[in-house]
């Protein structure tokens, strides 16, 4: 009797929840106007890897940390690439002041100088050219040998082509260095830049950032591992964009239209809107996937739409199952609205 009792209870319970669910069910599918989609949340993931082979020195991170675009997540050892761009540095310091050098001429010093002894070399020239021409009465005499006479020519012709080279030591000097020369000077300088910006960039290559916002799902490489280009270390989930991913059948195809405004539920938090747009429509068709649809549905022809939504708060993780619905008769907005920062 007492079981009898506790039976017909919980069957007008069970009763009225199913009618209840029934009376929403149809609900949905009596109005016209609002089509009811079901998919899943999905996201984008990048797998990051340094742009250099070396041994990890650190990883910055752990599994579900929040990272902000430009964040440093991780390094490598960089003794030696601090060395080269050090050295890189050293020489393009050197070059600097090479090319400043050429740029600056001579010193009024050195002109000065080359000017005293182009005066020192007058002389030197004309005094022998005066003790040449003093011995030559004496050869007639044959007071002097022809050979002392010889080398008094030699002597004299010898202070005069010293006289020449250092005037055109001079002239050099004035005239400052070749455009040739300051051209060469600047070539090797702009070599000695690159040389920096190489250095620079191999040791920005020591370090892994964040390419954009998102939350850090595996920590594939640790401290101690060695790292190549080709070999991922972090996985990073982007928190922007997220979308639904759901298919729409060929009779409500030509109703939607991207940048229609839609209403997203989940399981998870019941009650809980979240606002959406559509963002794209497949332009092939497809059977529907075996996986989310009856057996009896699963060779019809749908289409792959994304209802892009809003994740400020990181509630709608990868895979969440949720349904979606569209008021069908609605204004579509501009694709200029369609970004979280303007959804209203």
């Amino acid at each position: 009797m007492n079981n009898k009792a506790l039976i017909i209870p919980v069957l007008i319970a069970f009763l009225l929840t199913g009618g209840y669910f029934f009376w929403k069910t149809n609900s949905i599918q009596i109005n016209p106007d609002l089509l009811t989609l079901y998919g899943n949340i999905q996201i984008r993931e990048t797998q990051l890897a340094f742009n250099s082979s070396e041994h990890i020195a650190s990883v910055l991170v752990q599994e579900g940390d929040f990272v902000k675009k430009g964040q440093l997540l991780a390094r490598l050892h960089s003794e030696v690439l601090q060395a080269q761009l050090a050295t890189a540095y050293a020489q393009l310091e050197a070059q600097k002041q090479s090319v400043a050098k050429l740029h600056a001429g001579s010193r009024i010093e050195e002109i000065n100088k080359a000017r005293a002894e182009l005066e020192a070399a007058k002389v030197r020239a004309a005094s022998a050219t005066d003790s040449y021409k003093r011995l030559l009465p004496l050869v007639k005499k044959k007071m002097v040998s022809p050979d002392t006479i010889e080398n008094a020519r030699s002597l004299a012709d010898s202070a005069h082509a010293e006289m020449n080279a250092v005037k055109q030591a001079l002239i050099l000097l004035e005239a400052g260095p070749r455009k040739e020369d300051i051209a060469n000077g600047e070539a090797i300088l702009a070599s000695r830049k690159a040389a920096v910006t190489l250095a620079q960039q191999r040791l920005d290559d020591a370090n892994l950032y964040a390419p954009a916002d998102g939350i850090i799902r595996n920590r594939i490489l640790e401290p101690g591992d060695m790292a190549f280009p080709q070999t991922p270390a972090i996985t990073l989930a982007l928190v922007d964009p997220v979308w639904v991913r759901a298919y729409l059948s060929e009779t409500v195809l030509g109703q939607v239209k991207p940048g229609m405004k839609a209403i997203i539920y989940t399981d998870s938090f019941p009650g809980k809107a979240y606002k959406g747009w559509v963002g794209y429509i497949s332009p092939s068709a497809e059977f529907t996937p075996k996986n989310i649809e009856t057996s009896e549905l699963r060779t019809r022809l749908v289409y792959s739409t994304r209802i892009f939504t809003c994740n400020p708060e990181q509630e709608l993780r990868l895979g969440m199952p949720v349904t979606v619905t569209i008021d069908l008769k609605q204004n579509t907005v501009s694709k200029g609205d369609q970004h979280c920062a303007k959804q209203p």
